[in-house]
């Protein structure tokens, strides 16, 4: 097998193993052990957090989702793997039925737009660096927090982009 073969094999596995994980949360499974080394770490973008193993994980992040949105779907748009890291971006399309970031259930669906990162060590996800737009959430549940400062108002022609002096 030449380099080039080992390689687009060993990127293949990377992402089997992604994708078999993908599913088993998206069937709101509890088997992470069998995906996840026990020393993961899962790093996400501010209002996030950073999980450190698999109790963090589970318990500050899998089961306040849980608890915050159910009748949950994962439309991932975009798979790609390079040998040990794999990647995607999608969203979660979901129903709001409990308390998220303050904001008491709505029973609104929602989007919400992620990406995903994981480096596979040894047959398990080791790192996770995860990018999940919950400002755009909020804003689905009526919580600007740009407070009508996003700058999608200079794509609209709402406002004029400022431009450096």
């Amino acid at each position: 097998m030449t380099n080039a073969e080992e390689h687009a094999a060993h990127s293949a596995e990377t992402l089997r193993i992604v994708k078999d994980m993908e599913d088993g949360l998206g069937r709101a499974y509890n088997e992470t052990h069998l995906h996840f080394h026990e020393d993961f770490t899962w790093r996400g973008n501010v209002g996030c957090g950073v999980k450190h193993g698999l109790a963090e994980f589970r318990n500050n992040w899998q089961l306040p989702i849980r608890a915050a949105f159910k009748d949950r779907v994962y439309k991932t748009e975009q798979f790609i793997a390079d040998g040990e890291w794999a990647a995607c971006f999608g969203i979660l399309e979901a129903t709001h039925y409990g308390t998220f970031m303050g904001i008491p259930a709505t029973g609104k669906r929602i989007s919400m737009p992620y990406m995903d990162f994981w480096r596979v060590e040894e047959g398990r996800i080791k790192d996770n660096p995860v990018f999940v737009d919950f400002a755009s959430v909020l804003l689905q549940l009526g919580r600007d927090v740009f407070q009508g400062e996003g700058w999608e108002a200079y794509d609209s022609g709402e406002k004029p982009a400022p431009k450096p002096e």
